[in-house]
Protein backbone atom coordinates (compact mmCIF):
# COMPACT_ATOMS: atom_id res chain seq x y z
CA UNK A 1 0.00 0.00 0.00
CA UNK A 2 1.47 3.82 -1.03
CA UNK A 3 0.60 6.04 2.07
CA UNK A 4 2.71 8.56 1.12
CA UNK A 5 2.55 9.78 -2.41
CA UNK A 6 3.88 13.13 -4.07
CA UNK A 7 2.26 14.71 -7.39
CA UNK A 8 3.79 17.19 -9.25
CA UNK A 9 1.61 19.69 -11.23
CA UNK A 10 -1.13 18.89 -8.68
CA UNK A 11 -2.58 22.36 -8.60
CA UNK A 12 -4.93 21.57 -11.57
CA UNK A 13 -6.64 19.39 -13.68
CA UNK A 14 -5.43 15.80 -13.89
CA UNK A 15 -2.70 16.36 -10.81
CA UNK A 16 -5.51 17.94 -9.03
CA UNK A 17 -8.48 14.97 -9.45
CA UNK A 18 -5.29 12.10 -8.96
CA UNK A 19 -5.01 14.06 -5.58
CA UNK A 20 -8.83 13.97 -4.54
CA UNK A 21 -9.03 10.36 -5.55
CA UNK A 22 -6.15 9.09 -3.57
CA UNK A 23 -7.29 10.70 -0.21
CA UNK A 24 -10.80 9.01 -0.35
CA UNK A 25 -8.08 5.53 -0.33
CA UNK A 26 -8.54 4.39 3.42
CA UNK A 27 -4.71 3.84 3.34
CA UNK A 28 -3.10 7.06 2.28
CA UNK A 29 -1.76 8.65 4.93
CA UNK A 30 0.19 12.02 3.44
CA UNK A 31 0.01 13.16 -0.08
CA UNK A 32 2.78 16.07 -1.18
CA UNK A 33 0.99 18.55 -3.70
CA UNK A 34 4.15 19.86 -5.91
CA UNK A 35 3.20 22.91 -7.31
CA UNK A 36 5.11 25.71 -9.01
CA UNK A 37 2.76 28.72 -7.55
CA UNK A 38 2.27 28.92 -3.80
CA UNK A 39 -0.88 30.52 -4.26
CA UNK A 40 -2.12 28.24 -6.49
CA UNK A 41 -0.96 25.72 -4.43
CA UNK A 42 -2.68 26.82 -1.17
CA UNK A 43 -5.96 27.53 -3.47
CA UNK A 44 -5.84 23.60 -4.25
CA UNK A 45 -5.34 22.38 -1.08
CA UNK A 46 -8.03 24.17 0.39
CA UNK A 47 -10.45 23.09 -2.43
CA UNK A 48 -8.84 19.29 -1.69
CA UNK A 49 -9.97 19.72 2.18
CA UNK A 50 -13.04 20.79 1.71
CA UNK A 51 -14.02 18.14 -0.82
CA UNK A 52 -12.06 15.01 0.80
CA UNK A 53 -12.33 16.06 4.77
CA UNK A 54 -9.22 15.04 4.87
CA UNK A 55 -6.15 17.45 6.21
CA UNK A 56 -3.58 15.03 4.62
CA UNK A 57 -2.19 17.63 1.78
CA UNK A 58 1.31 19.37 2.39
CA UNK A 59 2.47 21.91 -0.70
CA UNK A 60 5.33 21.51 -1.55
CA UNK A 61 6.83 24.58 -4.01
CA UNK A 62 8.62 22.53 -6.60
CA UNK A 63 9.10 24.56 -10.68
CA UNK A 64 9.35 21.27 -12.54
CA UNK A 65 11.40 23.16 -15.31
CA UNK A 66 14.09 24.78 -13.28
CA UNK A 67 16.73 21.62 -11.41
CA UNK A 68 17.79 23.92 -9.05
CA UNK A 69 13.81 24.08 -7.83
CA UNK A 70 13.62 20.19 -7.72
CA UNK A 71 16.60 20.47 -5.70
CA UNK A 72 15.39 22.94 -2.55
CA UNK A 73 11.90 20.87 -2.78
CA UNK A 74 13.40 17.49 -2.52
CA UNK A 75 15.71 18.60 0.42
CA UNK A 76 12.76 20.19 1.81
CA UNK A 77 11.02 16.57 2.23
CA UNK A 78 10.35 15.02 5.36
CA UNK A 79 8.86 11.77 4.90
CA UNK A 80 10.26 8.92 2.37
CA UNK A 81 7.37 8.83 -0.29
CA UNK A 82 5.86 5.43 -1.22
CA UNK A 83 4.73 6.75 -4.97
CA UNK A 84 5.81 9.37 -7.44
CA UNK A 85 2.96 10.65 -10.00
CA UNK A 86 4.86 12.79 -12.19
CA UNK A 87 2.33 14.69 -13.79
CA UNK A 88 3.39 18.00 -14.40
CA UNK A 89 4.10 18.88 -18.10
CA UNK A 90 2.56 20.44 -20.98
CA UNK A 91 3.50 22.30 -24.40
CA UNK A 92 6.39 24.47 -23.09
CA UNK A 93 4.38 27.73 -22.69
CA UNK A 94 4.05 30.25 -25.40
CA UNK A 95 7.70 29.59 -26.88
CA UNK A 96 8.10 25.88 -26.71
CA UNK A 97 10.89 25.79 -28.67
CA UNK A 98 13.07 28.46 -26.65
CA UNK A 99 15.90 27.29 -24.74
CA UNK A 100 16.45 27.53 -21.64
CA UNK A 101 19.20 28.28 -19.06
CA UNK A 102 20.07 24.36 -19.10
CA UNK A 103 20.26 24.36 -22.66
CA UNK A 104 16.99 22.89 -23.40
CA UNK A 105 13.44 23.43 -25.02
CA UNK A 106 10.45 25.09 -22.93
CA UNK A 107 8.97 21.79 -23.73
CA UNK A 108 11.21 19.14 -22.88
CA UNK A 109 12.21 21.34 -19.34
CA UNK A 110 8.59 21.19 -18.48
CA UNK A 111 7.56 17.80 -18.86
CA UNK A 112 11.23 15.46 -18.67
CA UNK A 113 14.13 17.62 -17.80
CA UNK A 114 13.79 18.21 -14.03
CA UNK A 115 11.51 14.98 -13.48
CA UNK A 116 14.81 13.24 -13.91
CA UNK A 117 16.80 15.61 -11.75
CA UNK A 118 13.76 14.74 -8.61
CA UNK A 119 14.04 11.34 -9.06
CA UNK A 120 17.88 11.14 -8.83
CA UNK A 121 17.78 13.00 -6.13
CA UNK A 122 15.00 11.21 -4.20
CA UNK A 123 16.68 8.09 -4.89
CA UNK A 124 20.35 9.77 -3.90
CA UNK A 125 18.23 10.31 -0.61
CA UNK A 126 16.61 7.73 0.00
CA UNK A 127 13.29 8.51 -0.08
CA UNK A 128 11.85 7.06 -3.42
CA UNK A 129 10.37 3.61 -1.68
CA UNK A 130 7.85 1.59 -3.99
CA UNK A 131 7.15 2.88 -7.22
CA UNK A 132 7.43 6.44 -9.89
CA UNK A 133 5.00 6.51 -12.31
CA UNK A 134 5.31 8.89 -15.66
CA UNK A 135 2.56 10.47 -17.50
CA UNK A 136 3.33 9.69 -21.01
CA UNK A 137 0.73 10.32 -23.58
CA UNK A 138 -0.94 8.38 -26.28
CA UNK A 139 1.10 10.37 -29.09
CA UNK A 140 4.62 8.68 -28.22
CA UNK A 141 3.13 5.64 -30.53
CA UNK A 142 0.78 8.08 -33.02
CA UNK A 143 -2.39 9.07 -32.70
CA UNK A 144 -3.89 8.45 -36.46
CA UNK A 145 -7.33 9.62 -36.29
CA UNK A 146 -5.74 13.07 -34.31
CA UNK A 147 -2.83 13.27 -37.26
CA UNK A 148 0.04 12.40 -35.12
CA UNK A 149 2.49 10.40 -36.25
CA UNK A 150 4.67 7.80 -34.22
CA UNK A 151 8.06 8.88 -33.70
CA UNK A 152 10.98 7.53 -35.39
CA UNK A 153 14.25 7.82 -34.34
CA UNK A 154 16.78 7.02 -37.36
CA UNK A 155 19.83 5.99 -35.77
CA UNK A 156 18.70 6.70 -31.68
CA UNK A 157 22.19 7.56 -31.01
CA UNK A 158 22.92 10.21 -27.88
CA UNK A 159 22.96 12.68 -29.82
CA UNK A 160 20.30 12.08 -31.95
CA UNK A 161 18.34 12.11 -28.36
CA UNK A 162 19.88 14.84 -27.46
CA UNK A 163 18.50 17.17 -29.99
CA UNK A 164 15.34 16.23 -28.86
CA UNK A 165 16.04 17.88 -25.89
CA UNK A 166 17.54 20.94 -27.01
CA UNK A 167 15.19 21.25 -30.44
CA UNK A 168 18.00 21.12 -33.05
CA UNK A 169 16.24 17.98 -34.20
CA UNK A 170 13.14 19.57 -35.78
CA UNK A 171 15.50 21.82 -38.08
CA UNK A 172 14.16 25.36 -38.64
CA UNK A 173 10.31 24.07 -38.37
CA UNK A 174 9.75 23.62 -34.80
CA UNK A 175 5.79 21.86 -35.00
CA UNK A 176 4.87 21.89 -31.42
CA UNK A 177 2.44 18.78 -31.43
CA UNK A 178 5.45 16.55 -33.14
CA UNK A 179 7.47 17.83 -30.85
CA UNK A 180 5.72 16.60 -27.68
CA UNK A 181 5.20 13.23 -28.49
CA UNK A 182 8.88 12.85 -29.36
CA UNK A 183 9.31 14.36 -25.76
CA UNK A 184 7.00 11.87 -24.01
CA UNK A 185 8.99 9.37 -26.19
CA UNK A 186 11.96 10.20 -24.83
CA UNK A 187 10.62 10.70 -21.25
CA UNK A 188 9.06 7.16 -21.74
CA UNK A 189 12.48 5.48 -22.97
CA UNK A 190 14.34 6.87 -19.87
CA UNK A 191 11.77 5.73 -17.69
CA UNK A 192 12.46 2.02 -19.63
CA UNK A 193 16.03 2.43 -18.53
CA UNK A 194 15.76 3.19 -14.93
CA UNK A 195 13.29 -0.04 -14.05
CA UNK A 196 16.90 -2.12 -15.54
CA UNK A 197 19.04 0.30 -13.49
CA UNK A 198 16.96 0.12 -10.37
CA UNK A 199 15.10 -2.91 -10.26
CA UNK A 200 14.10 -2.47 -6.69
CA UNK A 201 11.68 0.37 -7.49
CA UNK A 202 9.02 -0.03 -10.23
CA UNK A 203 8.80 2.38 -13.25
CA UNK A 204 5.78 2.40 -14.81
CA UNK A 205 4.65 5.05 -17.98
CA UNK A 206 0.86 5.34 -18.12
CA UNK A 207 -0.91 7.98 -20.42
CA UNK A 208 -4.31 9.35 -19.03
CA UNK A 209 -5.61 8.79 -22.57
CA UNK A 210 -7.65 11.52 -24.29
CA UNK A 211 -8.79 13.59 -21.34
CA UNK A 212 -11.23 16.47 -21.23
CA UNK A 213 -10.85 19.27 -18.63
CA UNK A 214 -6.70 19.77 -18.55
CA UNK A 215 -4.63 22.66 -19.22
CA UNK A 216 -2.21 20.35 -21.50
CA UNK A 217 -3.24 22.62 -25.41
CA UNK A 218 -3.33 25.97 -23.53
CA UNK A 219 -0.55 27.10 -25.12
CA UNK A 220 -1.59 26.20 -28.27
CA UNK A 221 -1.47 29.33 -30.61
CA UNK A 222 -5.13 30.62 -31.09
CA UNK A 223 -6.72 28.46 -33.23
CA UNK A 224 -5.52 25.28 -32.42
CA UNK A 225 -6.16 26.13 -28.79
CA UNK A 226 -10.06 26.80 -29.59
CA UNK A 227 -10.15 23.88 -31.68
CA UNK A 228 -9.16 21.43 -29.50
CA UNK A 229 -10.56 23.03 -25.82
CA UNK A 230 -13.58 24.00 -27.48
CA UNK A 231 -14.92 21.80 -30.65
CA UNK A 232 -12.41 18.57 -30.28
CA UNK A 233 -12.35 17.59 -26.81
CA UNK A 234 -15.85 18.68 -25.88
CA UNK A 235 -17.83 17.48 -28.72
CA UNK A 236 -16.27 15.53 -31.95
CA UNK A 237 -13.69 13.23 -29.98
CA UNK A 238 -16.65 12.56 -27.08
CA UNK A 239 -18.67 11.05 -30.03
CA UNK A 240 -15.71 9.04 -31.70
CA UNK A 241 -15.00 7.58 -28.30
CA UNK A 242 -11.68 9.55 -28.36
CA UNK A 243 -12.22 11.23 -24.80
CA UNK A 244 -13.27 10.66 -21.28
CA UNK A 245 -13.89 12.39 -18.81
CA UNK A 246 -10.89 14.14 -15.93
CA UNK A 247 -12.01 11.71 -13.27
CA UNK A 248 -11.65 8.66 -15.74
CA UNK A 249 -8.02 10.24 -16.94
CA UNK A 250 -7.09 10.38 -13.28
CA UNK A 251 -8.11 7.50 -11.89
CA UNK A 252 -5.82 5.70 -14.71
CA UNK A 253 -3.06 7.06 -12.09
CA UNK A 254 -4.55 6.27 -9.23
CA UNK A 255 -5.45 2.56 -10.22
CA UNK A 256 -1.55 2.03 -11.87
CA UNK A 257 0.12 2.50 -8.39
CA UNK A 258 -0.86 0.08 -7.11
CA UNK A 259 -2.03 -2.59 -9.91
CA UNK A 260 0.53 -5.16 -9.27
CA UNK A 261 -0.42 -6.69 -12.98
CA UNK A 262 1.86 -3.56 -14.35
CA UNK A 263 5.07 -4.64 -14.93
CA UNK A 264 8.17 -2.68 -14.26
CA UNK A 265 9.44 -0.92 -17.62
CA UNK A 266 6.74 -1.13 -19.47
CA UNK A 267 4.38 1.75 -21.46
CA UNK A 268 0.72 1.43 -20.65
CA UNK A 269 -1.84 3.78 -22.55
CA UNK A 270 -4.77 2.52 -24.45
CA UNK A 271 -5.23 -0.23 -27.43
CA UNK A 272 -4.38 0.96 -31.02
CA UNK A 273 -6.53 3.22 -32.94
CA UNK A 274 -8.32 4.70 -29.90
CA UNK A 275 -6.98 6.97 -26.52
CA UNK A 276 -9.65 5.56 -24.06
CA UNK A 277 -10.49 2.15 -22.89
CA UNK A 278 -8.20 -0.29 -20.77
CA UNK A 279 -4.76 0.09 -20.55
CA UNK A 280 -2.82 -2.19 -22.29
CA UNK A 281 1.24 -2.55 -22.90
CA UNK A 282 2.65 -0.31 -25.96
CA UNK A 283 5.57 -2.44 -27.11
CA UNK A 284 3.19 -4.78 -29.39
CA UNK A 285 2.41 -1.62 -31.03
CA UNK A 286 5.58 0.03 -31.07
CA UNK A 287 8.48 -1.92 -30.81
CA UNK A 288 10.98 0.39 -30.33
CA UNK A 289 10.18 1.06 -27.14
CA UNK A 290 12.03 -1.85 -25.64
CA UNK A 291 15.51 -1.12 -27.82
CA UNK A 292 17.78 -0.99 -24.72
CA UNK A 293 19.98 0.80 -26.07
CA UNK A 294 18.02 3.33 -27.59
CA UNK A 295 16.99 3.85 -23.50
CA UNK A 296 20.27 3.87 -22.29
CA UNK A 297 21.27 6.72 -24.41
CA UNK A 298 17.99 8.74 -23.52
CA UNK A 299 19.18 8.31 -19.78
CA UNK A 300 22.61 9.30 -20.91
CA UNK A 301 21.39 12.21 -23.31
CA UNK A 302 19.57 13.81 -20.31
CA UNK A 303 22.28 13.68 -18.03
CA UNK A 304 23.90 15.74 -20.49
CA UNK A 305 22.05 18.85 -19.49
CA UNK A 306 22.10 18.08 -15.27
CA UNK A 307 25.99 18.29 -15.32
Amino acid sequence: MNKVILITGANAGIGKDTARQLALKPGTERIYLACRNPEKANAAKTELEARTGKSIFEIVIMDVSDPNSVKHAVDSISHPIDALIMNAGGMGGKEPEKLTKDGVTNMFAANMLSHVALVDLLIAQDKLKNVALYASSEAVRGIKKMGMRQPNLSSGSEDEIAGIMDGSYFGKKFDPMEAYGHVKYAATLWMTAMSRKHPNIKFISVSPGGTGGTNVMDDLNGIMRIMYKHVLMPYVMPMMGMAHSLETGAKRFVDSIENSQLESGLFYASKKSTITGPLVDQTPYFPALANTTHQDNTDVAVHRFLG
